[in-house]
């Protein structure tokens, strides 16, 4: 791949703190030391510090400030009903990232404007999970994790044991079972830290030991580092991947995670985690980590192990190939 052939990534762009926000920038790090990479905020509603801070650049083809042709991928964000993909150089190659299961974004672009002329776009999944339940042909890439980002904690803070969770700050992102669960580690002296919680905050407990975090009080690496075990569970929202759960797998945390969504196919219980389908169960498998130093540390050294397998520079490359070709 050389400057004549150049990939520009695309994304809204709308928060830092965002799955799909952090999908693109990875994949744009990744690619970048490979070929001629830009990222491009395709939302009007981009977030103005995000975009300076990275180097982000706005599309505004009236200024010529526009991407120049190339290998086009969008990530989570498509360029239906919008001008300026008219008015922007056509790509030779159109790859859609869809991380989502929401139906209207995949019919979107599997349908290509007639007037527009761009070529039919190739499609990525980010799980085979989600590849199944869409029932699609395309890649089936996990969104890529920073290793040398996320790693274990040098060493454990002081203070008492902590179990916590992070996701965006919405209500779909929490299940309304998980209030009473938290309210049980509370009650059994566990500090219980939820950062992105502040949407369902009417449903928690006032326990002391619930700390409520708006989504980015603490940075993902430093938040997760902090932890003793992650606890995962959404509510409606079903999780196409749950990057968070590999962001801590590769912290070395051990993790405790309902059986629904993409990140289950890559949890072997008892090896790299722990799964449960009921609060209850929920709360036994919480127990016995809270009861063993030696389970959490074999947890999380088998979930360490495998995101380096998952996210290996061998594995990486094979995929990095798919947008190089």
């Amino acid at each position: 791949m050389t400057a004549s052939n150049p990939i520009h990534i695309f994304n809204g762009f709308r928060t830092p703190y965002g799955g799909s926000e952090q999908e693109a920038l990875t994949l744009w790090r990744q690619l970048a030391p490979h070929a001629d990479v830009h990222a491009w905020a395709a939302s009007s509603r981009a977030d103005s510090t995000l975009l300076a801070s990275q180097g982000i650049k706005a599309i505004e083809p009236h200024k010529g400030n526009r991407p120049g042709g190339g290998t086009y991928v969008f990530v989570g964000s498509h360029w239906r009903n919008k001008l300026w993909p008219y008015l922007i150089p056509k790509p030779r190659r159109l790859i859609y990232i869809y991380n989502t299961f929401h139906p209207k974004h995949l019919e979107l672009t599997q349908r290509m404007p007639r007037l527009l002329g761009w070529p039919s776009a190739e499609h990525v999944v980010i799980s085979e999970f989600q590849r199944r339940e869409l029932g699609i042909r395309a890649e089936a890439h996990p969104s890529p994790i920073d290793l040398a980002t996320f790693a274990p904690a040098s060493r454990r803070a002081p203070g008492p044991l902590r179990i916590g969770r992070m996701s965006r700050d919405t209500p779909d992102k929490h299940d309304e079972e998980d209030s009473a669960v938290y309210q049980q580690l509370a009650e059994r002296g566990i500090e219980v830290i939820l950062q992105g919680a502040t949407s369902i905050q009417s449903r928690l407990s006032r326990h002391p030991n619930i700390k409520v975090l708006p989504t980015g009080a603490m940075p993902a690496r430093e938040f997760l580092q902090h932890l003793d075990i992650l606890y995962y569970r959404s509510g409606t929202h079903l999780e196409t991947f749950g990057r968070v759960v590999f962001e801590a797998m590769a912290c070395g945390i051990p993790v405790v995670c309902h059986r629904r969504g993409g990140y289950v196919e890559h949890i072997q219980h008892g090896a790299n985690g722990l799964l449960f389908d009921t609060a209850d169960e929920a709360l036994e498998q919480l127990g016995l980590l809270i009861d063993s130093v030696e389970l959490r540390r074999k947890l999380g050294e088998g979930g360490r192990q495998y995101a380096h397998q998952l996210f290996s520079e061998a594995a990486m490359g094979q995929r990095l190939a798919f947008y190089l070709r």
